[in-house]
This record gives structure tokens, C-alpha cells and sequence, in this order.
């Protein structure tokens, strides 16, 4: 082998090695193995963890507003679910899922929940199937977080998720968005009347969730007597929003389209200038949620769009490294926020 051959593969080694080093994952292989998130005897926010985000509580800017909702005091920006579950929304991109599961173990819940409630956020939203690990984390680090869950109404036993969410330890509920589309687009709203009526006969605040402003006009025509909404509200200024024009009302609780141009997992309110000339009438507390359209829109943009058009409470769902970031820029926006159309109804 000549010398100009040796000079090559050297240099190609080197190039190889710079490139190994900006890979922030190889380093956690020099990290001692984390311990048995089940162990009892062990804090699981420890040293041993990725404290990817408790070394920044320090970069606080101040402390996240509160608003009511019935007797319940909640800061302005709720913790989401989705990336628990691994609900990514990624549009098309198949192994996101897996990837947000696979990432979100019990112990990396545990410490976002920990990192979250120090930051300030003191509700999140829930789905029957996280209490375990929620309620764990609670009883682990004596957490106050309050949860609102997500419920759904199957058809063969109507009020099953309802039951198990209060048996779980909720502290409010409301019906899915999804669920209530469903209901609504079929004409059903007697059984959302049915289902709030029962919550709130439970002794607990009650609310719906949708993506159609249709459902919530059902709801104040119909005086159903609901204690919150939970409504999706972003903007369209992102590149996967397909056009206007071929957008239809409950498309988002349909099944995908192969068409390029029609809804695929990638916008979540259809109508945002819609909602938001609605909502500016309705006189009870709104929770936006999508407000960064699953990731399509950087947050101070998604926080002030949903703040000054008429939210009062936003939902954001985070992963522990973006949680700082999300508590501080709420906090700027809502500092700075102009006055707006709807007054606060929290």
C-alpha cells in the first residue's frame, strides 16, 4: 500500500471519529446503568437519571398565571399526554410513534411530571391509561399535580372510562375530542348531555373536547350544561396544512387521505379564523389545545396566537428538554400579552 493510500484512510478515520463525537447518544454509554425504575427503595428522579432539564430551573422567568375553572386554580399552560402515549401526529412518518414510546419510559415520565411541577405547571392532562404511572409519581415525591382526563364513551358500556377515571383519581374530566365529534357529527348530542350530566352528578367539573367549532355550537345551543371546552385553535401558516379550500368538517375524526392535498394527520383546526370569531361570544372557559399544530409551529408564535385570540388556558404537550423553554416563553407572552377581543372567562 503507498504512502498516499495510508493519508486517505487516515484522514477518512478522523472524519468518522469528529463525526461519532456529535452524537449526543453515544455519550449516555459511559453513564453508570440506570436502576430498576420499580425499586422501591430508590427516588426516581435521582442523580442516576438524565436530568436533561432540573439544572435549568434555575433559568426561570417567572411564575405561570393562573386562571379558574369552577373551584380549581390552573396555570395558563397544561401539561399534555400525547407524547406518553406516543401519539405523535407525525403526519407521515411511521416510526415516530415508537420513537416517543420507546423514549418515555415509566422512570422518564416520572421525571418530566418532577420537572414540570417545579416549574411550575400544576395540571396535566391525562388518559385512564397513565394513572399508574402518574399516581406513582405523586406518591413518590408527594406531587400536587391535578390531572383533567381525557374520557371516551364506548358504545358497549357508556360510562366504564368515566368510572375508571374517577376510580383512578382525577381531578376534573371532560370527553375526548375525538368522542365528541363522534357524537356530534352523528347527531347524538343527547348522549354528551348524557355523559356530562353523570360527571357532574359525580361531583366533578365536566367539559368536551373537540376539533369542530360544530360541536361546540351544538353544546351552546343545546344548553348542555358543560363547565369547560376543550378546543383545538392553531393557525395554517405551516407547510404540511393542506389548502383551504379542500378542508371539511370532521375530515380530522375520518380516515386519512392518500391525497396529497386533503387532511393526512396534519392539522387539527380545519377553520381557525372560524373558532375564533365563535368562541369570542361564548362565556366559559376554553383550554386550547394543538396550539403548536403537533410540532409545526414554534411556541411563542402557537402560545400568542391561542392567548390573543381567546384561549384561556393552553394545552402543550412537552417533552422534559423542552420544558423550561415552554414555561418561560408562556410566561413572556403572557406578560406581554395586548389586550384582546374575548375577555378572560377564568
Amino acid at each position: 500500500m503507498n504512502k498516499s493510500s495510508n493519508i486517505k484512510k487516515s484522514l477518512s478515520r478522523r472524519k468518522l471519529l469528529k463525526g461519532f463525537a456529535g452524537i449526543p447518544f453515544l455519550a449516555l454509554l459511559g453513564r453508570p446503568a440506570l436502576k430498576n425504575p420499580a425499586d422501591p427503595d430508590r427516588d426516581v428522579a435521582s442523580e442516576t437519571t438524565i436530568n436533561s432539564g432540573f439544572e435549568q430551573l434555575k433559568n426561570l422567568k417567572g411564575k405561570l398565571p393562573e386562571g379558574k375553572i369552577g373551584n380549581l386554580s390552573i396555570t395558563r399552560m397544561i401539561m399534555g399526554c400525547n407524547l406518553i402515549g406516543g401519539w405523535a401526529h407525525a403526519r407521515d412518518l411511521i416510526y415516530a410513534n415508537n420513537l416517543f414510546k420507546k423514549y418515555h419510559s415509566e422512570e422518564k415520565i416520572i421525571e418530566t411530571l418532577s420537572l414540570a411541577e417545579q416549574a411550575g405547571i400544576n395540571t396535566a392532562f391525562m388518559v385512564t391509561g397513565y394513572y399508574p404511572v402518574f399516581n406513582k409519581y405523586k406518591n413518590l415525591h408527594n406531587g400536587k399535580m391535578q390531572s383533567i382526563c381525557q374520557t371516551m364513551l364506548p358504545d358497549n358500556d357508556f360510562f366504564s372510562n368515566i368510572k375508571l377515571a374517577i376510580d383512578s383519581g382525577a381531578t376534573a374530566l371532560y370527553i375526548q375530542g375525538g368522542e365528541g365529534d363522534r357524537y356530534m357529527s352523528s347527531g347524538k348530542s343527547n348522549m354528551i348531555f348524557k355523559a356530562i350530566d353523570y360527571i357532574k352528578k359525580q361531583g366533578f367539573l365536566a367539559g368536551i373536547g373537540a376539533h369542530s367549532i360544530e360541536s361546540i355550537k351544538v353544546c351552546e345551543k343545546e344548553n348542555i350544561p358543560v363547565d369547560f371546552y376543550v378546543k383545538t385553535l392553531h393557525h395554517d401558516r405551516y407547510w404540511s396544512a393542506h389548502p383551504v379550500g379542500n378542508r371539511t368538517e370532521y375530515s380530522i375524526i375520518r380516515d386519512y387521505e392518500s391525497d396529497h392535498n386533503k387532511f393526512h394527520d396534519n392539522i387539527w383546526d380545519l377553520f381557525p379564523s372560524n373558532t375564533i370569531e365563535y368562541m369570542k361570544n361564548v362565556k366559559k372557559p376554553w383550554i386550547a389545545f394543538k396550539v403548536l399544530a403537533a410540532g409545526a409551529i414554534e411556541p411563542k408564535d402557537g402560545f400568542s396566537y391561542a392567548f390573543e385570540n381567546g384561549a384561556d388556558f393552553i394545552c402543550v404537550g412537552m417533552f422534559d428538554f423542552q420544558v423550561i423553554e415552554d414555561v418561560n416563553t408562556a410566561f413572556e407572552v403572557l406578560s406581554t400579552l395586548k389586550p384582546r377581543e374575548r375577555q378572560w372567562f377564568s
